[in-house]
């Protein structure tokens, strides 16, 4: 404790910026610019006594409210370590913190500064001196103690530093005797006390320290033990400045006890957060502490509102569903589960995701079918199919039942027939004509009944089956599902997928169609089930019998040849950037490559040997920039045509036209060009 000393009328001033050092506390400051080097030197290093300097709080004019700890620099600098003591060890403890000099001339004669009135003498307890490398500066490590209050008088210039004429603010002897008989002082003493043993008490069980402390209060007078007390803790630069002008040793015990009281406040709330955290928490659950802590600090603060936004905004999805109330009790029960959990644990993502898919389903939500027009939908079949006249009269047969009753349980169609022959897009078709959204459900190597059932939640990665996925994809309850290549479903010991369709194809049991990962009735019976087969032998003897099975036979030379003018062509030369305009393909040569390079019962094969042509006259094209006239010994059409030749003696004509002309010049290529002659060499190359 320092002891009562002499001040001496004028005093070295270092300035302290949006900081305040109180008496009884011990600060350690690193000094490096030339004002303080120069201080330092002349008042303290070059003495043999222990030197005395005042430390005086200034502040920014553009600083409204400062806090502890901010820094600004302007003129000389000063870096400072206040001494935070351990209240019993102050003497030998220090924490750092940071604080400007300042020059009031000079360079920064603009920047206005407030020097407060009011500071405190300071004793240098320790010097060292370094040199800072490369660039040889000298700077000084100062460990200082506050003595006393002093009021500054006159603020005048040393040099390079300040210097004031101040005045003692502390009490004489005969004085504090006289207030110390005060029953107001009295009892604002004891009530420092008390609460500072408190403080002491809950500090002591914290830290397992506070023996040396409760000496001081035993030892030390009371008024100074307010300014110790104080600046043993955190407080804002504006309580610092009231502290350090509480002058009135009433009005200071008031202050200290005030924010003594806060501090020993504050402490406890921390200490009720950390029970109340630990108290939930178990050994395998110690990594969320940090958000059991901030739930607990919301709850004190009282402002849990948005606690679980994202659980919110579930929620309310699952409201917005449209869940039936069977499936809304169990989708509260979970929803009560989550939130009890962490989203560390184990079992929380899985719920999350199992919430967010009954949310995601169409429980209610249905396209609206506009009104049927069976004379719109039989053109739009002639449009996108030729032929299958049979085929096309059963679609418009089953519109015109689904017309007259909307919620007839129409038969599942069962397209069979070879590649090619359009089956996909037939039920495309339909949805179509329906207005119905279409989705494709691929069966093709399907050999897990979990595929269609899904998984059960128990395992890791589980996922729902491809029905309901997909009806979570398509976002309604009654689109027109396509199970194609129905009859390439096989069998293991996962289990048979064919079996599991039984279920789903069946009028009478898709109604309260159960998926494994769902674990609920989920209503199918909206759903337009259409299933595409190549062949009829592999598909079980009970799956077949619940679906009506529609055959498409191929398409005869003649269907093949409409088929690749009316829709092959015209897309090929699209796909290919060409046009009716550039590259003329006559009938002749269709039927010769239907004739001699295809022989399938479809038109797939027949659209890549056309699309083979085109590619070969988008070479020739490309490579010209004018209209050059075609002849059959200068030109040669170097196509990939060749490997599934059938047949013999036979040539057709095809005229390239290239890019570059325009309309003009195009009529007279055609005009001057020879016909290209496309023989049956000239497709093998």
């Amino acid at each position: 404790m320092a002891e009562s000393v002499e001040l001496p009328g004028r005093l070295a001033i270092l300035p302290f910026r949006n900081k305040v050092l109180l008496p009884g506390a011990i600060i350690r400051i690193r000094c490096t610019s030339p004002s303080s080097v120069k201080l330092v030197e002349q008042e303290l290093w070059q003495r043999e006594e222990k030197g005395i300097i005042g430390i005086l709080p200034v502040r920014d004019a553009a600083v409204e409210a400062p806090s502890a700890g901010s820094t600004s620099s302007a003129g000389n600098r000063c870096t400072l370590s206040r001494g935070g003591t351990n209240l019993g060890e102050r003497s030998s403890k220090t924490q750092e913190e940071t604080s400007d000099s300042h020059k009031l001339g000079g360079k920064n004669q603009q920047e206005v500064i407030h020097w407060h009135n009011r500071g405190v003498a300071a004793r240098a307890l320790h010097l060292s001196r370094g040199v800072e490398k490369p660039s040889g500066r000298v700077t000084y490590i100062v460990v200082l103690e506050g003595l006393c209050r002093f009021s500054v008088q006159e603020l005048s210039t040393r040099g390079t530093y300040y210097t004031a004429r101040i005045t003692p603010l502390e009490m004489a002897k005969a004085e504090m005797d006289q207030v110390e008989q005060d029953p107001d002082f009295v009892a604002l003493s004891r009530q420092f006390k008390a609460t500072a043993m408190e403080l002491i008490s809950v500090l002591e069980q914290k830290q397992k320290t506070g023996g040396r402390t409760k000496v001081l209060l035993e030892t030390v007078p009371v008024h100074k033990l307010a300014d110790i007390f104080v600046a043993s803790f955190e407080i804002n630069f504006e309580e610092q400045l009231c502290m350090l002008d509480s002058v009135d040793v009433k009005v200071r015990l008031s202050k200290a006890t005030e924010l003594v009281d806060r501090h020993l406040q504050s402490i406890r709330v921390a200490e009720k957060i950390t029970q109340k955290v630990e108290g939930q928490l178990s050994k395998s659950q110690k990594e969320f502490l940090l958000r059991q802590q901030m739930r607990a600090i919301k709850e004190e603060l009282g402002d849990n509102d948005d606690e679980e936004d994202d659980v919110a905004a579930l929620e309310r999805k699952m409201q917005d569903a449209g869940m039936p109330a069977n499936i809304w009790k169990h989708a509260q029960r979970e929803l009560r589960r989550l939130k009890k959990m962490q989203p560390q644990q184990p079992g929380y993502n899985s719920s999350r995701v199992y919430l967010e898919l009954l949310a995601d389903l169409p429980w209610q939500t249905a396209s609206e079918e506009r009104e049927l027009d069976l004379k719109a939908a039989k053109e739009r079949l002639d449009i996108d199919h030729y032929g299958l006249t049979k085929v096309k009269k059963r679609i418009i047969e089953y519109l015109a039942v689904r017309k007259l009753k909307p919620d007839a349980r129409g038969p599942v169609l069962c397209f069979v027939g070879p590649p090619g022959v359009g089956k996909t897009s037939l039920a495309s078709s339909i949805a179509a004509a329906l207005g119905r959204k279409f989705i494709r459900i691929s069966l093709g190597g399907v050999k897990d009944e979990a595929d269609i059932r899904g998984h059960r939640r128990t395992y890791i990665g589980s996922m729902p089956g491809r029905l309901i996925d997909g009806l979570k994809r398509v976002g309604v309850c009654n689109p027109v599902m396509l199970l194609d290549e129905i009859d390439k479903t096989g069998s293991d010991v996962r289990g048979d997928p064919a079996s599991a369709l039984l279920e789903v194809l069946d009028p009478e049991q898709n109604k309260t169609f159960n998926d494994h990962y769902l674990n609920l009735p989920f209503d199918l019976s909206k759903v337009i089930f259409v299933a595409t087969a190549n062949r009829v032998q592999p598909i079980p003897p009970a799956l077949l019998d619940r679906m009506e099975v529609i055959e498409l036979p191929g398409y005869t030379p003649e269907e093949k040849l409409r088929i690749a003018m009316r829709h092959l062509l015209p897309r090929v030369l699209d796909q290919h950037g060409l046009s009716f305009d550039f590259l003329q393909i006559p009938e002749a040569m269709v039927k010769l490559v239907i004739q001699r390079y295809t022989r399938e019962a479809g038109v797939r094969n027949l659209e890549r040997n056309l699309a083979a042509l085109a590619r070969a006259a988008a070479v020739r094209v490309a490579e010209r920039d004018h209209a050059v006239p075609l002849t059959k010994d200068v030109q040669r059409l170097d196509s990939p045509l060749l490997d599934g030749r059938l047949a013999d003696e036979a040539e057709v004509e095809m005229e390239v036209i290239p890019i570059g002309v325009d309309n003009h010049d195009i009529s007279n290529a055609f005009r001057v060009a020879s016909p290209f002659i496309v023989d049956e060499t000239m497709l093998e190359k």
